[in-house]
């Protein structure tokens, strides 16, 4: 069945902007920071962007080969749509590519290399969109052609100088096995076909945020193995006079200089609270300039705390939304009409929800209920889909890499895992669901659901957060059977040890599925009276 979404469902223009605006949250974790040893990084694509997905093969290719580059390719229906579809140009094929998991934003590939994504804009006026390479395309080039995060940061860095840079500001958060490292660029402005980029590696023992604001401020260049930066970084700032050359260069003042609230800071909201998530005791203050790049987290971070902080909304925290809509306590009085003492006065609506839209949030706002202000969540209704991305040195390439995928909310949606070895998706995956509504794409089994919970998220939320929990907490339970199966397999039948793999998946991600179309069903039921 495919039901194209009604002008009302579609978000409008003005929608979209500052959505844009706010979109797309990473959480980077250094090795000695994680529970595991595991290298994280992560990415929540919180926009109108395609949700297929495919697993493209390692290839070979003749000499005096080229590739195109591509602008479009994130509005695609599936891997064989090329509506919209736009060449940029073409560069020089390497002999031999990778085989990686081609998301929106290209993610994994075989060498256990990953990549997370967050758009901070920066100044308008540095934008060149003469420039070939959009920032998917460079993540796609680095995929096919690394095996380390400083490989893959030296390769776009070299694209971006040779073919220009035309997107706006843009951080990758990329990881390999051993490092994790922030990346962010930026193009020279109008007059010049060409880029500006500045790398920092995250501390072993640290993490660090990204959310949709440029983070990196000093820059040690007399320290490689911590910074990088292309050759112009100084220069361009000097020319296009975003500093004076003369006070203490700051990559973020220069190419950012404000956050998407127009304060000159280097955060906001998502970035404080995940990091005062991760490291209470350093009592991080949200009036400051400059918040640390990446701070030594309190106890070791797990991927299911990754996991939680991407699908979280500030609960607990006065800037929950769905805890400030109060309604009188039905409970307060008895049958009788007597006072109940130990009961509140007041509940918390179960028509509140983290995620309200702007209309109703107004609505109440006109009503008289001033505290209903939004503010932007980690997770979000709008979210395409999200990857927490596990690295390990001490495993096989092919089990030591696996992306946690969720398509949805990351707030509501389960996650399942595809493998840096993965050599197929299900057929579900492989189509897009963000502008029609269609029962053979994946994003609608777990939209229905969600979206029927959060009409009264008071009332539905133990059904959907107890069936998430449950395949977070399956996928971590199982994966060393996994992968020591897969070893085991692979010791004497290659073959069947890739059956196991890809079945693995499959099979995974079709249990939410079925969980998630049960739970819309009887959501409907629940809800046959109205909403």
């Amino acid at each position: 069945m495919l039901l194209p979404l009604s002008a009302a469902a579609q978000p409008d223009e003005s929608t979209l902007q500052g959505q844009q605006r706010m979109s797309c949250t990473s959480i980077m974790v250094g090795r000695k920071a994680s529970a595991d040893g595991s290298v994280m990084t992560s990415h929540t694509c919180d926009s109108w962007y395609r949700t297929w997905m495919q697993i493209v093969p390692a290839r070979d290719y003749e000499r005096d080969t080229v590739t195109a580059i591509y602008e479009g390719r994130m509005h695609t229906q599936s891997a064989q749509d090329s509506t919209k579809l736009y060449r940029r140009g073409v560069i020089p094929q390497v002999r031999h590519t990778f085989r990686y998991l081609d998301t929106a934003y290209p993610c994994l590939n075989e060498k256990q290399l990953a990549i997370g994504e967050t758009t901070v804009s920066g100044r308008d006026t540095l934008q060149n969109k003469k420039g070939m390479f959009m920032v998917e395309e460079l993540e796609r080039i680095a995929l096919e052609r690394c095996s380390t995060a400083r490989e893959a940061i030296r390769l776009m860095g070299d694209l971006v100088k040779t073919y220009g840079y035309g997107d706006s500001g843009e951080c990758l958060t990329i990881a390999d096995k051993n490092e994790v490292w922030i990346f962010e660029v930026f193009g020279e402005g109008p007059k010049k076909i060409g880029g500006v980029w500045a790398a920092v590696r995250i501390p072993d023992d640290e993490v660090a945020v990204s959310a949709n604001i440029s983070r990196i401020g000093r820059l040690d260049l007399s320290n490689p193995d911590r910074y990088m930066a292309s050759e112009n970084v100084f220069d361009v700032a000097k020319k296009l006079k975003l500093w004076d050359g003369k006070s203490e260069f700051s990559f973020w003042k220069a190419y950012s200089g404000e956050n998407y609230f127009h304060e000159k800071k280097n955060y906001s909201v998502r970035e404080h609270f995940i990091m005062s998530q991760l490291a209470p005791s350093l009592c991080l203050s949200d009036t400051i300039e400059e918040l640390p790049l990446s701070v030594k987290p309190d106890t070791l971070v797990s991927a299911e705390q990754v996991m939680r902080l991407l699908g979280s909304y500030y609960e607990g925290t006065p800037k929950n939304l769905s805890g400030r809509h109060l309604i009188p306590n039905p409970k307060r009085k008895d049958k009788q009409g007597n006072l109940v003492e130990n009961e509140p006065d007041s509940i918390v609506s179960p028509f509140s929800n983290p995620w309200m839209r702007p209309d109703e949030i107004n609505m109440y706002y006109a009503m008289g209920d001033s505290v209903m202000k939004n503010i932007r969540t980690v997770s979000v209704p709008w979210c395409a889909y999200s990857t927490v991305i596990q690295l390990r040195a001490w495993l096989p390439d092919e089990v030591g890499g696996v992306a946690w995928v969720a398509l949805d909310n990351p707030g509501e949606s389960p996650r399942f895992p595809i493998f840096s070895g993965t050599k197929s998706l299900p057929p579900l995956l492989q189509t897009c669901g963000q502008h029609v509504e269609r029962d053979d794409a994946a994003l609608w089994h777990y939209r229905k659901a969600n979206r029927l919970a959060t009409i009264r998220w008071g009332t539905y939320r133990k059904m959907i957060e107890s069936a998430r929990d449950y395949f977070i907490q399956k996928g971590q339970r199982e994966l060393p059977f996994v992968e020591q199966t897969w070893q085991q397999l692979n010791s004497t039948d290659s073959k069947q040890a890739q059956q196991m793999l890809d079945g693995y998946t499959a099979d995974f991600f079709g249990a939410t599925i079925q969980r998630w179309d049960d739970m819309a069903r009887q959501l409907w039921r629940q809800l046959w009276a109205g909403f």
